[in-house]
């Protein structure tokens, strides 16, 4: 399982990817859901600084799109002009002081401002700048104790290579931290310029800063555990010659793509889908469509949680909201061919807001691409009907985001039989304390030598703003249930199934069971199918644990949407964040129970769907010092949304017929039957109908 290395934007801290935009080159939006352009984010900034909004002191944590609601969407026609919107959130760095505006970049104004006060409770701070990380590990760096204590410790000689992490701090209710715009430090160290810091823990040193009065504030330093002398670095002068083992494989698409793309319109098959991308959430789908029918009208991850299960004074507050805290957009990677993406590739820029608020770039954010996915359907029938087989495809549409020492991967995957799957993929470097050599500690497994891991979490929730043929759903939980031996069971075998409706938004919050096959089933309350049953999809859950922390921690109220598997909600064009808008220092309640108060009706209304999946992670030896990729994610199928297997058109494969295909060309020794036979076997030319 993944092990959380992340603990905040890595060295440099200003994601490397971003590319400063100087010359804004004029590129207009074409529909109202189209991603936010280089020329908008730089109007926003030109707008609020004429309405004396951005001052020298004022910084920009958030600007996202202010997305057209539902109603002006159903209004607008192809060719009329669409009002756009921009969300920024605004805070003076010199006092904390926090604005949050509406600009419309279409009439040049700012449409509407709200003023918070982070001082007051349930608090709650804006994201993270980039400068503040650089700032905080000068503020440690120049600090008396910090100094101090590596002198104590006999690393006076190391302090120039220290790494001094930026961390968010969770809420643990110390009086002088409340209401206060606070990060933590935490101490690694490097053997040379060029090393990895994350293998040499300087364990029990902490140091709380203020990034409104740039003093520390507090300083703790326990204990004193050596620091771990093995190299975490995974660089190939590190690792050695690479193996020569593995042959090459080639993805070619001789005719090209068999998708099309017209702007943000993406068009596959059965499938359409306009891409966007925001500096929150990073990827985001509008309105996907199987054969012209609604099955969603907007999807991404807006939240995920990385809580630590550790008590340590450097561990027990950890509870990461990577969206929420530290932008996961605003961290997306510049996505490389051959490297992160394979075959005929289409790619996606993605333009976000610097703490300054102009626009940069993130080149090539989002990678789309057509991939094998193994057999789609087969059949062997004795006789003249022989065996027929289809190969199946999928639409792979992605990005990627670094979190400090962690890597994520959203994948949302296409399918021809009408299936979405998303799988979230973590890897990077697991976040790692130091301990004696050979000891055990119940909360940290030794993955190196005097390298503890902390066991912790990945915790995700993906947000469905469902529409299956329409906005008008109902929502129902399916159960297999077993039928006790009797009379309507007398030979034992039989079994049911259970239906539940699940009509308000507090029947909506349900916990998966894999023990009776729980799926929950949306609805249509107004279509049906050719048998006259609604047509339907089914949200099928993963196993994945919920949030292992107490009910009564503050992790616990601050991450409410971990401890469900599922909520339900009506639709609300402003309920967005899972767990709020500003989950960073903030006490708890917001998001999700906050949704869900009033327990609004959902049956036959406009319904979203938020589901918690991810991973709990033990860590182990393996996953050091580049743990490999681990997997959670969730399928959405179809379940009476259409009459028939909407793939038995699919032509056989391009190689079929091919005889000895596999083998043209190979060298070195060969199995019988599959290589040899061009993986056929029997020596049976390869087809795939009939």
């Amino acid at each position: 399982m993944p092990a959380h290395t992340h603990d905040a934007p890595t060295q440099p801290h200003d994601n490397p990817d971003l590319i400063p935009v100087t010359a804004v080159r004029k590129a207009e939006p074409r529909h109202p859901l189209d991603p936010l352009t280089a020329d908008e984010i730089e109007a926003a900034r030109r707008i609020l600084v004429s309405a004396g909004l951005l001052g020298d002191t004022v910084r920009v944590p958030m600007l996202l799109p202010d997305e057209p609601t539902k109603d002006e969407l159903a209004t607008w026609s192809p060719g009329e002009p669409f009002d756009r919107r921009v969300d920024v959130t605004l805070m003076d760095a010199a006092t904390g002081a926090l604005v949050e505006a509406i600009v419309s970049v279409s009439r040049e104004a700012v449409v509407a401002t709200r003023e918070l006060d982070p001082s007051q409770a349930p608090y709650g701070q804006p994201q993270y700048l980039f400068e503040e990380y650089d700032r905080a590990a000068e503020i440690v760096k120049a600090s008396p104790e910090w100094r101090a204590a590596m002198r104590r410790r006999g690393l006076a000689d190391r302090i120039d290579l220290a790494f001094c992490s930026p961390l968010a701090p969770g809420f643990v209710g110390r009086e002088n931290e409340v209401g206060r715009r606070v990060i933590r430090s935490l101490t690694f160290l490097r053997d040379s310029e060029d090393d990895v810091p994350w293998a040499h823990p300087v364990e029990g040193l902490i140091v709380h800063v203020d990034l409104v009065s740039n003093a520390v504030i507090g300083i703790e330093d326990e204990g004193d555990v050596p620091v771990p002398s093995g190299s975490g670095k995974y660089t190939p002068d590190a690792v050695g010659p690479a193996r020569s083992s593995l042959k090459p494989i080639e993805i070619t698409q001789p005719e090209g793509p068999s998708f099309a793309v017209s702007g943000s319109l993406v068009q596959w098959e059965n499938w359409s889908m306009r891409v966007d991308f925001n500096a929150r959430e990073g990827l985001v789908l509008h309105d996907v469509r199987f054969d012209d029918r609604p099955v969603l009208t907007r999807a991404s991850v807006p939240e995920m949680v990385v809580p630590y299960g550790d008590t340590s004074n450097t561990r027990f507050w950890i509870s990461y909201f990577d969206a929420g805290e530290y932008l996961l957009g605003k961290n997306a990677n510049h996505l490389e061919l051959g490297c992160d993406c394979l075959g005929v590739i289409r790619y996606f820029d993605g333009h976000v807001a610097d703490d300054h608020g102009h626009p940069v770039k993130i080149p090539n954010v989002v990678c789309m691409h057509e991939e094998d996915y193994g057999i789609l359907w087969k059949h062997t029938e004795q006789g003249p009907v022989g065996s027929h087989v289809r190969r199946s495809r999928r639409l792979v549409v992605s990005y990627f985001s670094t979190i400090g020492n962690y890597d994520y991967g959203f994948y949302w995957y296409f399918y021809l039989d009408g299936s979405i799957q998303l799988e979230a993929k973590a890897t990077g470097i697991v976040f790692v304390g130091g301990g004696h050599a050979g000891s055990t500690n119940p909360h940290a497994p030794e993955i190196a030598p005097g390298v503890f891991a902390p066991v912790h979490q990945h915790l995700f929730s993906a947000r469905l703003d469902v529409a299956i043929d329409g906005e008008d759903n109902r929502l129902v939980e399916i159960d297999a249930a077993r039928i006790p031996m009797g009379e309507a069971n007398p030979f034992g075998n039989a079994f049911t199934w259970t239906e539940t409706p699940l009509r308000t938004e507090a029947e909506a919050q349900r916990v998966a069971d894999t023990s009776v096959a729980r799926v929950w089933e949306v609805r249509s309350a107004s279509k049906t199918n050719y048998l006259g049953k609604p047509t339907a999809y089914h949200l099928l859950p993963q196993p994945t644990a919920l949030l292992m922390a107490d009910p009564a921690s503050t992790v616990a109220a601050r991450a409410a949407f971990a401890t469900k598997h599922l909520w339900g909600t009506a639709y609300d064009h402003d309920e967005r964040w899972p767990a709020g808008r500003y989950p960073n220092a903030h006490q708890g309640g917001a998001g999700l129970p906050a949704y869900t108060s009033d327990d609004r009706s959902i049956d036959g209304e406009d319904l979203v769907l938020w589901h918690t999946f991810g991973l709990t992670h033990i860590p182990r030896p393996e996953d050091w010092p580049i743990m490999p990729v681990d997997y959670a994610g969730f399928w959405f199928k179809p379940y009476g949304f259409l009459d028939v297997n909407p793939a038995m058109n699919v032509p056989e494969s391009s190689q079929a017929h091919a005889v000895g295909h596999a083998a043209a060309g190979a060298s070195g020794p060969r199995t019988a039957g599959a290589i040899a036979d061009g993986g056929c076997g029997m020596g049976a030319e390869c087809t795939c109908g009939g």
